[in-house]
């Protein structure tokens, strides 16, 4: 069995991290056997090499190792890539095609991105997992296959599986061991091994001198974020190289190319939560508030009304009203037709109703305020009737035609149509 510090040298691991090396160890231990492996960890740890280190040390070397991104593939197009098609099966398809599971019989094949394959996906890669066996696209005819199978992802499964966006089934058939890579900030002592390799690299690649780092740029370089992991410091060497004409950073020249980012994101974003959720709950207490305050100054009319009868000085209060909780006029960017409608909500009685009706006023005003509700719905009730009542009968003498018949109701011909929808005249 080769070391760990063997195995570094042949893939170009570089790194003494504690975790990283658990990591390296468990991959070589895992390998004789045919046990399904998940990768885990954030995008651009390096994930992509762990499968390799797995294939090259089993009894499988000699055969094929396939890595598919299943993030990549189209949801329409990636079972056809993984377990093939038969001629005809869809639109395109003008010949069979042998899928990823057949092409790598006895081999390995590398799921990365496993978390983002689709659901119906999920089930047919449960039934290659639990006994070998897969179904072309467009075919009835069972077939067999040998594989082993090595996954990797970046997502939260637990958090995915609560969402059902993941199968639990699948997911602990597929994690029979997990090999966990930590993220470049908790290895700060390879950060600058891992960037002191990518300058050299490119040095090479672009024939110049290699970039180095004084004292302070290293410590500014072990202190950041690195939210993209190697990826990204490997990023920050070619580009330092490239743009650089001095080969010796200070902190100063290195701030410019280090990401300005927070160390700690996810506290960030549930406080941003937080306070979203705070500001919206506070529009929506003041919109309740006001709700109330227009309420109480529709009560007041009533009243006012009931008491005096006086319903001139009413309607100039209800129409200031209105223009309250509409916030808008006659004038503004309603039309005139718009305006009539909302002046409707609030029809104010002629003085001579409210005369005719002094008796049952004086029983209103006895009344509780849930009895006063009831006769209010009755009241409501009556004048819709006399309302369909009186459209009709205007509709009859014109011969169905709305604009005399709006002109004699005292409405507008918009406001007329409506209500015939409404009352389905």
């Amino acid at each position: 069995m080769e070391s760990v510090q063997a195995i570094k040298q042949r893939f170009g691991i570089i790194g003494n991290n504690i975790a990283l090396n658990r990591s390296i160890e468990k991959s070589i231990q895992v390998a004789p056997t045919d046990i399904s492996v998940l990768v885990s960890g954030e995008s651009g740890v390096g994930k992509e090499s762990l499968p390799k280190i797995i294939h090259s040390l089993s009894h499988r070397k000699h055969n094929k190792y396939i890595a598919v991104n299943c993030g990549a593939i189209p949801e329409g197009t990636i079972d056809s890539e993984l377990f093939g098609h038969e001629k005809g099966a869809f639109t395109g398809a003008s010949q069979a095609r042998d899928g990823y599971f057949q092409v790598a019989d006895g081999g390995t094949i590398f799921l990365d991105e496993v978390g983002e394959l689709p659901l119906t996906t999920q089930v047919r890669l449960l039934r290659v997992l639990e006994n070998g066996e897969f179904i072309r696209v467009g075919s009835s005819k069972v077939q067999k296959t040998n594989v082993r199978i090595v996954a990797a992802t970046n997502v939260n499964m637990h958090e995915a599986i609560q969402k059902n966006k993941f199968r639990e089934d699948l997911y602990y058939r597929l994690s029979t061991i997990e090999i966990h890579l930590p993220p470049l900030r908790d290895r700060k002592d390879d950060i600058h091994l891992l960037f002191r390799k990518f300058a050299s690299d490119f040095a090479t690649k672009y024939k110049m001198p290699t970039v180095r780092l004084t004292s302070s740029a290293q410590q500014m370089l072990e202190n950041c974020h690195w939210p993209g992991n190697i990826r990204q410091l490997k990023n920050v060497a070619e580009q330092i190289s490239v743009l650089e004409k001095e080969r010796e950073l200070d902190a100063d020249r290195l701030r410019e190319y280090i990401p300005k980012t927070s160390n700690l994101p996810s506290v960030i974003k549930a406080e941003k939560a937080k306070n979203d959720f705070s500001n919206e709950r506070e529009i929506l207490y003041k919109v309740l508030f006001d709700m109330k305050s227009d309420l109480n100054d529709l009560k007041k009319l009533t009243l006012e009304l009931l008491s005096n009868g006086n319903t001139e000085k009413v309607k100039d209060e209800q129409e200031n009203l209105i223009k309250k909780i509409y916030g808008k006029t006659k004038e503004s960017q309603d039309t005139e037709d718009d305006f009539d409608e909302r002046l409707e909500v609030l029809q104010i009685p002629e003085k001579s109703s409210i005369e005719e009706d002094e008796d049952e006023i004086s029983i209103e005003r006895a009344s509780s305020y849930d009895f006063a509700e009831d006769v209010e719905e009755e009241e409501t009730l009556s004048l819709q009737e006399k309302e369909v009542e009186l459209i009709k009968k205007s509709l009859e003498r014109y011969h169905g035609k709305r604009k005399p018949a709006a002109e004699e109701l005292g409405i507008s011909e918009r406001t007329l149509y409506r209500k015939i929808k409404q009352y389905d005249l």
